[in-house]
């Protein structure tokens, strides 16, 4: 099946255009991550009933239970993440469709992505091919355990809330490195966070209520 790159009508660079002023608009002020979202084609990323709001600022279901995050948290989290040291590798947990992936790639050399949904590691795997994104890694595994093997990593972005960081994904931050994820909390709202690995601890930040799926454990076949 051949992949519409461009998209048309209601997934055209105009809608892309109003997107990014949109952003602009609820402050997130990085030119780069606003072009890395100006270019990556949503549109491909969200099931196809929903192409004609796929430049919409909201999060869309993607099957198995999952969403593709808002476009505005996208981009919260993504300047977030590059908010300090340089970024040149991150770990995401939680790939989903390969939308935050493919954002990520644009702005950085290398991208290792975990997905505990077998399906979903698969087809977007084969996206990110179609698409010619060659520096994303993608392995179906539990996202608790992060991937040891391609650490230390300058940047670790959850797309799941879990209870509390996993001790597992601080420990694969490389000195400098910035953690971002929403963390549920003992109300049942979840915060967004930054931990920021310093030469003497792990400094956390608190950021924006957000809304996010839970994080689980284990990885689905």
């Amino acid at each position: 099946m051949a992949v519409d790159i461009s998209g048309a009508g209601l997934t055209s660079q105009r809608a892309r255009d109003r997107l990014i002023k949109q952003l602009s608009e609820l402050g997130i002020r990085n030119a780069a991550v606003l072009e890395a979202i100006r270019q990556v084609p949503r549109h491909l990323f969200v099931e196809e009933a929903l192409v004609h709001r796929a430049y919409e600022n909201i999060a869309l279901p993607i099957g198995y239970r999952q969403t593709v995050s808002q476009p505005y948290i996208v981009a919260r989290m993504t300047e977030t993440l590059f908010d300090g040291a340089p970024v040149r590798t991150v770990l995401e947990i939680g790939t989903g469709s390969g939308y935050q992936a493919a954002v990520l790639a644009h702005l950085v050399e290398r991208v290792c992505s975990v997905e505990r949904i077998h399906a979903l590691s698969r087809s977007a795997r084969e996206l990110l091919s179609r698409l010619r994104i060659n520096n994303v890694s993608v392995r179906h595994g539990d996202g608790a355990e992060g991937w040891p093997a391609k650490a230390p990593f300058d940047g670790i972005l959850l797309t799941a809330a879990p209870r509390e960081v996993p001790h597992e994904l601080l420990v694969q931050l490389a000195p400098g490195g910035r953690l971002v994820a929403p963390v549920e909390g003992v109300d049942g709202r979840q915060q967004l966070v930054r931990y920021t690995h310093t030469e003497e601890a792990f400094v956390r930040d608190l950021l924006d209520t957000v809304c996010f799926v839970p994080m689980l454990s284990g990885a689905e076949s």
